[in-house]
């Protein structure tokens, strides 16, 4: 193989400048620019259109919570079906003037009375509004005011020898918002107590009432599959996760037709032929 001839003059190799070449450096750092501030530009449009969401859901929710002179409170008036729950705090009623109040399509379908606490007590008034509310056609309820220190058993018998239901009432309340100075777990040991008894006898799971902090505090996850009522006032919305509610103690300010003081005011969570099925069957 012939040899390659080299020349005897010696050429100056130029060395050629490594890096990025100038065409494409403006691009680059255009590029590099847009990933650097893109997700800042896109963090602000979605914070801006989260807050969109929120400013239309308050204004979606303040527009269902309005204020309803004759009532004289502001109601959540995205719920169809209202009622009121009354004690011999609310001393003699004319169940007339409460059936045929109205505004708009607000008026007092259902009514929750007070009719036992403890172990002796019968409330005052519970005879003449247990039958004075069933002659208006107001779909009635009766609720026992728990004394958690006190057999919840017990408690149950006289509650159930007190209250005559007939099919078509609402289901018996436990109106639980004391511990007793109980331990969490004797407290509710005793409260499920009261509920197995009256189960047992209606044949329907009674309802759960309570306040908004105690059911947080002391009830929340341990008595999920019994119907829920919750007081929590002035507010638009009852908000109380992983948990289904079944009515809302709203208000304890309102005005009701037939009633000189201020009663509770209630909605219930479905519409009126829910409420019905709620309601217990007795085989005749």
């Amino acid at each position: 193989m012939a040899r390659k001839k080299t020349s005897t003059t010696t050429q100056k190799k130029v060395k050629r400048t490594q890096g990025i070449p100038v065409r494409f450096f403006w691009l680059k750092l255009i590029g590099l620019t847009l990933l650097i501030t893109l997700p800042f530009c896109y963090g602000s449009v979605f914070k801006n259109v989260g807050a969109l969401i929120e400013w239309v859901n308050e204004e979606i929710t303040s527009y269902n919570y309005k204020t309803v002179k004759s009532f004289g409170i502001k109601i959540p008036t995205r719920y169809e079906v209202h009622g009121i729950d009354v004690s011999y705090y609310q001393e003699k009623i004319d169940w007339s003037k409460v059936k045929h109040m109205k505004s708009g399509d607000i008026q007092i379908d259902f009514a929750y009375l007070k009719a036992t606490e403890g172990l002796f007590t019968v409330d005052r008034t519970f005879k003449r509004n247990w039958h004075e509310s069933k002659a208006q056609n107001v779909i009635r309820g009766a609720y026992h005011y728990f004394k958690p220190r006190k057999s919840g058993r017990q408690q149950a018998l006289f509650f159930l020898q007190t209250v005559d239901l007939k099919s078509g009432d609402l289901p018996p309340v436990i109106d639980i918002e004391e511990t007793g100075r109980l331990s969490p777990d004797a407290l509710r040991e005793n409260l499920k107590e009261w509920l197995d008894v009256v189960e047992k006898r209606v044949g329907e799971k009674p309802v759960i009432y309570t306040g908004y902090k105690f059911y947080i505090d002391y009830l929340k996850g341990y008595f999920d599959d019994y119907p829920l009522w919750v007081a929590h006032y002035y507010q638009p919305q009852l908000k109380i996760e992983d948990a289904k509610w079944n009515f809302w103690q709203h208000s304890d300010v309102g005005k009701v037709n037939g009633i000189r003081t201020k009663v509770d005011f209630n909605v219930f969570n479905g519409d009126l032929e829910d409420l019905k099925d709620l309601c217990l069957e007795f085989e005749n």
